[in-house]
């Protein structure tokens, strides 16, 4: 009998990875106080699927899509662009056409989460209600804000608690931004007042793009006045993940499908920063800036949970509007940016791109990028 111990058995060999799927992909909608002229403009009539989606937005306003298309493209608007009338109607129209340009790209977001006005556009690209209903009470939210009384929003550099005995009942919290970036809202002479007592303590503000007190009291009465007509409106559960700004939590059923949830956002206090918390806290994202400007992508760019890796943010345009080339340029940095992270299924989106925007856009590609991995910037 052989005392040879039998040869261990080989170990299997470890099963086959297919390539892994990049982190999820999270839309950010911009609102009221991204506006600037020329917004975006650089790729009307140039990117289909764009002007298409501006087109079908517009045109539902009737005569008064002609006027607000008009405004935006005028070196000298009639009603200035800060104007609710136009600020919110064409916001909406560019966050809802470049998400849609996106999903015809290929994108497939896992998240939408909105700042304010944007959750109208995040609500139409998840399904929760129809675009003509959409347009349809956004222009009778803008009608009855515009008769809403005077007022403003102050960017303020401090926590809550520290402009808390600042606050009266009229001058409120507006929006929390970050956790030591706050918009504060109300009516005058009320805001002023308050200006004038964080200015004289030290505290750094500056008024913000808005000619009323958004997020405030001064709001509650459009609100009620809004309601009947949101009651009327079929609304349905998200088809895609919401990220409420509102609530700084996922957007449920019994939310999407409750009129008075929509109708009293005008009033509500915005917490785009806790939402982001959240957002970042579930795990690596990246984050594309479905809008114009980078309001929304210079506060995730600041967060922890970009700064120290894992997660990448990206911008659709520069943060201010400089001219035709300069739009198509990021557009088409962006673009190939995102196909490099594999967010574009179609693999021929970029070389459309590339076509639709001509020589023009590849020659201005030499402007630095402005999106950035920062896990691999070295420490300060």
């Amino acid at each position: 009998m052989s005392s040879t111990a039998p040869a261990p058995a080989a170990a299997p060999a470890p099963p086959a990875r297919g390539p892994q799927a990049p982190p999820r992909l999270a839309f950010l909608l911009p609102g009221q106080g991204a506006q600037r002229p020329g917004m975006a403009l650089g790729l009307y009539g140039v990117e289909e699927s764009f002007t298409a989606a501006v087109n079908e937005v517009l045109d539902l306003y009737g005569p008064e899509g002609d006027r607000i298309r008009g405004d935006w493209a005028s070196e000298h608007p009639a009603v200035p662009l800060d104007h609710v009338s136009r600020a919110q109607p064409l916001l909406f129209a560019l966050d809802y056409a470049l998400g849609r340009m996106l999903l015809a790209w290929g994108a497939r977001p896992a998240v939408l989460l909105g700042h304010s006005a944007g959750e109208a556009a995040a609500a139409v690209l998840a399904g929760v209600m129809t675009l003509p209903d959409a347009v349809a009470l956004l222009a009778e939210r803008v009608e009855l804000i515009a008769d809403a009384p005077p007022g403003g929003m102050l960017a303020v550099a401090a926590s809550e608690a520290e402009v808390a005995p600042y606050l009266t009942d009229e001058v409120v919290v507006g929006a929390v931004n970050a956790p030591a970036q706050l918009l504060l809202a109300g009516p005058e002479p009320q805001l002023t007042a308050v200006a004038g007592a964080l200015t004289a303590d030290g505290v750094v503000c500056a008024r913000a793009r808005a000619t009323h007190g958004f997020h405030s009291p001064s709001m509650d009465d459009a609100c009620r006045r809004h309601l009947l007509s949101v009651a009327a409106v079929p609304l349905r559960p998200p088809a895609i993940t919401v990220l409420s700004g509102y609530t700084a939590a996922e957007l449920t059923a019994d939310q999407a499908t409750d009129p008075e949830f929509w109708a009293g956002q005008p009033a509500r206090q915005v917490r785009f920063g806790p939402a982001l918390d959240r957002l970042l806290a579930a795990g690596p994202c990246h984050l594309v800036e479905t809008g114009p400007g980078q309001s929304l992508s210079a506060l995730a760019r600041r967060h922890p949970g970009v700064t120290r890796g894992g997660s990448t943010v990206v911008s659709l345009l520069d943060a201010r509007a400089r001219g035709p080339h300069r739009d198509r340029a990021a557009l088409l940095r962006a673009a190939e940016h995102l196909a490099a992270l594999g967010h574009l299924s179609d693999p021929d989106a970029v070389a459309r791109l590339r076509a639709a925007l001509g020589t023009e856009a590849g020659a201005s590609t030499a402007v630095r990028p402005r999106f950035e991995t920062p896990a691999r910037r070295s420490a300060p």
